[in-house]
């Protein structure tokens, strides 16, 4: 594959041509303010305190689910850029069986931490840090795919899909969705376990365990989707105990301190209930409660990162799908650590003004990460933000992964503000 350069490459041509336009938005220089404090975070010395949300790209290599070193080093390598700068990796799968997407990167083994080590080392070059974030789709892979390799599809509970169109596709490969055993719980507790090795072993400054939008450890906490009467299942003690399991499991294979946990107590995506199960923050209030604990024990996480009420769903158009109602701010009275708030936030910046005023605060961005590698700098002073294209968020190809232009290449490319 030919190597895509970062500023004369024929794809970045072609696609500005498509959009010689800023994007709209009351930015605000945030210089100044919280946002460009430093911090420390976990082992981490942060030069600011704007985080690179966790973004699936797909664009691993498949078979093999090995990061595509090429196109990947390049995109991390372009948006780790100002020394300092804290980038939560797009998801990687920690087990086949936690997988059945085919063009998502692994962490479970050796191949896969040798390509991963590349791609980190890019960014530690430019003085930035990284934390790999862990998937276990769940329900939410693909039950074809998994047949085919000769895995089921699971999730929490038999037979409770997402909807009609998932239940559809698991009869139709003859892989119908399986609650996991006890023992199979724990052969997942242990492949999360073993990523975290596995991560530290390619170089990353830490793991973020992914509990959040609807994916298999918020599928056993979401009564919606957690339908069991075991020790896993009913009370809220019982749907949080595997996440802890987790938690500990993680704390015991590589520290406290090199481990972050998403969560996202208003998402309704992938059939969760959010704001619609009055009961369900008492869900997170209790599971928080718990990592507090750890923390007072002398096991504190280095974060919580918290998927704002104002996204619900990351697949609805910028600025829908909020939930006007919900608030995340019961979190900072019961986890007394750091905390990265996300969500619809980059054209907010009044908004992020007033979240950063809270000295534990961090604000992970996504989108419009993707589409200007130099995003702190933009925040900074508040610069105007090349568009991004949704469709391109996804594939096989640098198009929309590493064409984006800095702000001084969109300016020489003509780029102009909307009227």
């Amino acid at each position: 594959m030919k190597k895509v350069t970062i500023i004369n490459s024929k794809s970045k041509q072609l696609n500005q041509k498509k959009k010689m336009s800023f994007a709209t938005g009351n930015q605000q220089p945030l210089k100044g303010t919280n946002l460009f404090k430093p911090m420390k975070l976990g082992n981490m010395e942060l030069d600011h305190r704007a985080v690179m949300a966790p973004l699936t790209r797909l664009r691993a290599i498949y078979p093999g689910q090995i990061p595509n070193v090429e196109l990947s080093s390049e995109y991390y390598d372009q948006r780790s850029k100002r020394p300092g700068t804290f980038l939560i990796s797009e998801a990687a799968v920690i087990s086949p069986q936690a997988g059945g997407i085919d063009d998502v990167p692994g962490i479970w083994n050796d191949t896969q931490v040798e390509a991963w080590s590349k791609v980190i080392k890019k960014v530690h070059d430019n003085g930035s840090y990284i934390f790999i974030q862990f998937w276990a789709l769940g329900r939410h892979g693909l039950p074809g795919n998994l047949k085919r390799d000769g895995l089921r599809y699971i999730s929490a509970s038999d037979d409770v899909y997402i909807d009609n169109a998932h239940k559809e596709a698991a009869f139709y490969s003859n892989n119908r969705q399986h609650g996991l055993t006890k023992d199979e719980i724990k052969g997942i507790i242990q492949d999360f376990a073993n990523a975290s090795k596995n991560s530290i072993k390619a170089g990353a400054d830490g793991v973020e365990i992914h509990s959040a939008f609807g994916f298999f450890l918020n599928q056993f906490l979401d009564p919606i989707s957690n339908k069991r009467t075991d020790e896993y299942g009913g009370s809220i003690e019982n749907r949080a105990r595997i996440v802890l399991e987790v938690v500990n499991a993680c704390i015991d294979a590589v520290g406290a301190k090199k481990i972050g946990i998403r969560l996202t107590p208003w998402g309704r995506y992938l059939g969760m209930s959010g704001g619609s199960d009055p009961t369900l923050l008492a869900t997170f209030a209790y599971l928080l409660g718990e990592l507090e604990k750890r923390g007072r024990a002398g096991k504190r996480l280095a974060y919580v990162h918290l998927g704002e009420p104002r996204v619900t769903d990351p697949f609805l158009p910028e600025g829908t799908g909020m939930d006007m109602n919900g608030t995340n701010d019961f979190v900072f009275s019961i986890w007394k650590g750091a905390i990265i708030r996300s969500g619809n936030l980059t054209l907010h910046p009044e908004i992020v003004k007033k979240m950063v005023e809270n000295d534990r605060t961090l604000i992970a961005y996504g989108r419009f990460w993707i589409s200007n590698p130099d995003l702190p700098d933009r925040l900074e002073g508040g610069l105007p933000l090349n568009k991004y294209n949704r469709h391109t968020f996804f594939g096989r190809t640098a198009e929309g992964l590493t064409d984006y232009p800095t702000y001084s290449e969109a300016v020489a490319l003509g780029y102009k503000h909307e009227e």
